[in-house]
């Protein structure tokens, strides 16, 4: 028997829903978490679909997801669910624990770190008004001028230092993804776009560092993913964590890369049972 061909990670661009116009409308606190919560049911089935080559099933879940307002919806309803679904703006997080090595930044005659914030809603938010970061922002709808029309999975590789960033951040990304070797891809790709090289050849020490955002749900109810399997999979590709924090709804993470990576494959397998538990996973090959 012909052994199975390993099926490629789908791009992000490949999943996410339709981009239409979505009416003007003011969203209640429910309605917003509702229409949050649809959009990543009706994502996940057609992933499914997708992976199993259903076609047909595949435009239905598109017209079904255009019926909710498309990708601009999803994205209207992540701006004014932001205390709800992001903790208000998580970045306000990196700023406080990164706010020691900016101190030292204000002092060196305009020396920015570069930051490269992956599924960018706003230019607004804290590390893009702050004067010590250069932010590069990416999404694969761009919400504005500022704002780069971009899948993270295709982003060309930097060819040197200078196209590379001491800060990248994954706030409320990884959990978009809908597969698990297409997250693990993802962690991967993100060591190909960090460097300690300093700014304009300042001698600065510089760390850099992943800013990670996910629903709590994805480490403290999954079936296959714990804090512990996630910190093993991060340290295997070179990180070590710095900081942690837990809202009711999210985990914030700050990992610094250490540059020492102990490469070695993740598989999904059952680390804790239950009925009730979600199937988030993060698969490493």
């Amino acid at each position: 028997m012909a052994p199975k061909k390993s099926k490629k990670p789908m791009l992000l661009s490949r999943t996410r829903p339709p981009t239409v116009r979505p009416k003007p409308v003011a969203l209640s606190a429910k309605a917003t978490r509702n229409l949050i919560r649809s959009h990543h049911r009706l994502l996940k089935k057609k992933a499914q679909a997708s992976q199993a080559g259903d076609e047909a099933l595949v435009r239905k879940l598109d017209a079904q997801i255009q019926s909710h307002g498309g990708l601009e919806s999803y994205q209207l309803a992540s701006k004014l669910g932001q205390s709800l679904e992001r903790g208000g703006d998580s970045s306000k997080v990196l700023i406080d624990w990164i706010d020691p090595q900016l101190r030292k930044l204000r002092d060196s005659h305009g020396l920015k770190l570069r930051v490269l914030e992956v599924g960018a809603l706003s230019t607004k938010n804290a590390c893009s008004t702050h004067g010590c970061l250069d932010v590069t922002r990416i999404d694969l709808n761009s919400q504005g001028p500022g704002i780069l029309k971009q899948d993270f999975m295709e982003r060309p590789l930097p060819r040197g230092d200078d196209e590379r960033f001491h800060i990248l951040s994954l706030s409320l990304v990884l959990n978009y993804v809908p597969d698990a070797l297409g997250r693990g891809e993802m962690l991967k790709r993100c060591v190909t776009f960090l460097t300690d090289q300093p700014p304009n050849g300042s001698s600065t020490s510089i760390t850099p560092r992943l800013f990670l955002v996910l629903p709590l749900a994805c480490v403290k109810n999954s079936r296959y993913l714990t804090e512990s399997r996630l910190q093993d999979i991060l340290q295997s590709l070179g990180f070590a964590l710095a900081k942690s924090k837990e809202t009711s709804k999210l985990i914030f993470q700050l990992w610094e890369y250490t540059q020492d990576p102990k490469p070695r494959p993740f598989k999904k397998e059952m680390l804790n049972p239950g009925k009730v538990r979600n199937n988030f996973a993060v698969v490493i090959k």
